[in-house]
């Protein structure tokens, strides 16, 4: 079911967004203690505020009626995740570090929960623990090994660029992903169709199936 080109697709972008921009949190409290100069509570600060974002990308996925559209969110909020990224590596003031946090936050939701919920719409009943299971290693599986990369690239580096690069990797995941889109939706609309999710009097090749 990983060789379907929607569920690689989704894979692929979580596997990306994880290794290359999820490092972040690692890096933090060298960004807190070397570049804010601030102390533990700093830190605390600032991972409240990455915190408060991410709860914000659950009400929000919480709040929709439908997976219609998941793909396009998807896109979206791994690139907005990239942009966050990209803009705290050159923070050097802990407000604006705030500010900045909670758009990190909601883009890495979004993402993870958004990959979730449509793998488990379009996978068929008896694939779904061996999918999931690939879904875990996507998104836990990869984030050691983009920890061990940030942490060489940091001391070689600094930091702070190695956010940059990260969050301009999740840039150009989401753009990928984004232009995915038509090719992805063309595959899915007969699944939701199936489904009962898409009305077959929507199958015309217009409909946000994804």
């Amino acid at each position: 079911m990983t060789s379907f080109v929607p569920v690689r697709s989704a894979l692929l972008l979580l596997s990306l967004v994880s290794v290359m921009g999820m490092p972040y949190t690692v890096l933090m409290p060298v960004i807190s203690a070397n570049v804010l100069h601030g102390g533990p509570h700093a830190l605390g600060f600032l991972m409240t505020a990455s915190g408060a974002g991410a709860l914000g990308g659950a009400l929000y996925l919480a709040s929709r009626r439908s997976v219609l559209g998941l793909g396009r969110a998807m896109a979206t909020a791994a690139t907005t995740f990239g942009i966050g990224l990209a803009a705290f590596s050159f923070s050097r003031s802990l407000w604006l570090s705030l500010l900045l946090l909670p758009i990190v936050g909601a883009g890495m939701m979004i993402t993870m929960a958004a990959t979730n919920t449509i793998i488990q719409t379009i996978v068929e009943e008896e694939l779904r623990g061996r999918v999931m299971a690939f879904y875990t290693m996507a998104f836990l599986g990869t984030a050691p090994i983009g920890s061990l990369i940030a942490g060489i690239a940091a001391d070689r580096i600094g930091p702070q660029r190695t956010i940059l690069l990260g969050g301009l990797a999740c840039i150009a995941a989401g753009m990928w992903f984004m232009y995915r889109l038509p090719l992805l939706r063309a595959i899915v609309r007969p699944i939701y169709v199936e489904r009962g999710i898409l009305a077959a009097s929507q199958l015309d090749g217009t409909s946000k199936a994804l």
